[in-house]
């Protein structure tokens, strides 16, 4: 298996080169140049496997021969190790008809948790062959960060630095990512909002000299391996369900859209997802652009839910890039404009393949908050604001005899503050975070600018 940039004008990479690299030197995103599909008695082979199997065989065809089958095997194991839950990534039903995929069993209560531990064991196992080290560069609306660090604290081949909004995270997420005490990992307070962080990791990216002295790698959904891991959750919830026997839909909260865009993967790949299911919070610019073939920069309002409190999603190019026949010099076009003017008209045929995939819908502050109190008289199920967005669009969808799952992006403790004002309930932190807040913090400010990040960076590696 190859790997192409959006773009058209960087080199095909392996998949190990790819996962390195991160972003294209042409500014693109990586993608596989064919989608590898499944049989129906493939995916129906699944029913009864664990996750770990399940998830060899979904990305066995992603990453050729990176790792031997033994060692791919093991990478899973280790990297699943750590969960709470057997199951790694539970359904739980909420009605007749509409199930939640928890993702938050991981050791950061993210959904992140569930390719990122798997990144950190893959990035190790290639340095390690490879004798090389790098320095890991993320921005984060919240989730990414913690589990970044979590995934890649204490390794030698490492330096990592995570870039987050400064006041636009809770305070459980700023905790976690000021509070580790391994010298290799290091939190960064960027003055702004997530879209100044991205699009610093983007110029540092573009900053060849930088990039190359540094050894950058990123390990944002930028990165095509964040979005393979998280392909292999749609198979085994689908398969729960009955899949391939019988279609299954999708509801996600996203701001990035690589959670998203991992489900029209697993679609390609022969899973039978008859809708999926755009869930956004005010901050909607992926919801007015499904509405009006209009992709444009609104500015971004705090919300309850920040880890969606996102203008620009960096995989939605991943997905146009399909929409276009993968025509690298448009994407690069559309996308150049929107850096430059802030907006970008989707064609009409590639609104019209954009609609053939995807609904979606929007949901206000009030609204996540009524979606919270009601989740938990109704089901007892105490939810997350992300996971209320999700559930309270999946609920405007159109009654269906098709099963629609909605993911639980992350558990509710770590959004104490909102839970509890929408329903009442103090979600309390497992027994390994419990003294999250007695734990000392170490961050470090620094202005929204290029330069200054770059310098904090060069600062901080170890020699």
């Amino acid at each position: 298996m190859k790997y192409i940039s959006t773009r058209g004008q960087a080199p095909e990479l392996s998949f190990e080169e790819a996962m390195l690299t991160g972003l294209a030197r042409d500014g693109g995103l990586y993608v596989p140049s064919t989608w590898p599909t499944l049989s129906a008695d493939e995916i129906a082979g699944f029913a009864g496997q664990s996750y770990e199997e399940i998830a060899f065989a979904v990305m066995k065809p992603f990453i050729g021969d990176t790792f031997g089958d033994d060692e791919f095997r093991a990478i899973l194991k280790r990297a699943y190790a750590s969960f709470a839950h057997a199951a790694k990534c539970p359904l739980v039903q909420l009605d007749d008809n509409h199930y939640l995929l928890e993702l938050f069993h991981g050791p950061t209560l993210a959904f992140k948790d569930v390719a990122m531990q798997l990144i950190g064991q893959m990035f190790e196992a290639a340095l390690k062959r490879r004798g090389e080290r790098v320095t890991i560069v993320g921005a984060t609306s919240g989730d990414t960060g913690s589990a970044a660090m979590e995934a890649f604290k204490g390794l030698d081949a490492v330096d990592v630095f995570i870039m987050y909004p400064h006041g636009r995270v809770s305070e459980v997420q700023r905790r976690q990512m000021t509070t580790p005490t391994e010298d290799n990992v290091h939190a960064l307070a960027v003055d702004g909002d997530f879209d100044t962080c991205q699009a610093l990791l983007k110029e540092m990216f573009n900053d060849f000299e930088f990039r190359d002295g540094v050894k950058l790698a990123g390990v944002n959904s930028i990165n095509w391996a964040r979005v393979l891991a998280q392909v292999v959750y749609y198979f085994t919830s689908a398969v729960s369900l009955g899949a391939p026997h019988r279609a299954v839909s999708f509801t996600v909260p996203t701001g990035n859209f690589g959670d998203i865009f991992a489900g029209y993967v697993a679609k390609r790949m022969g899973l039978p997802i008859d809708r999926l299911v755009i869930a956004t919070n005010q901050n909607d610019i992926l919801h007015r652009t499904l509405q009006s073939g209009e992709h444009a920069k609104t500015g971004v309002t705090p919300s309850i839910s920040p880890s969606m409190d996102i203008q620009v999603s960096s995989n939605f190019e991943r997905l146009v890039f399909d929409l276009y026949d993968r025509e690298g010099a448009a994407i690069a076009q559309l996308f150049d404009a929107l850096k430059d003017d802030g907006t970008f008209t989707l064609s009409q045929g590639a609104v019209d393949l954009l609609r053939a995939e995807f609904d979606s819908g929007k949901c206000t502050e009030t609204e996540t908050s009524a979606t919270i109190k009601s989740a938990l008289t109704q089901t007892g199920e105490v939810l997350c604001p992300h996971s209320a967005v999700g559930v309270k669009v999946a609920n405007q969808q159109p009654k269906s005899a098709t099963p629609m799952i909605t993911l639980a992006t992350a558990h509710p403790a770590k959004f104490p503050a909102a839970v509890k004002d929408a329903c009442g309930v103090h979600p309390e932190l497992p027994a390994h975070m419990a003294d999250l807040f007695d734990r000392d913090e170490r961050v470090t400010r620094v202005a929204g600018d290029l330069g200054a990040v770059q310098s904090v960076i060069r600062a901080g590696i170890k020699s």
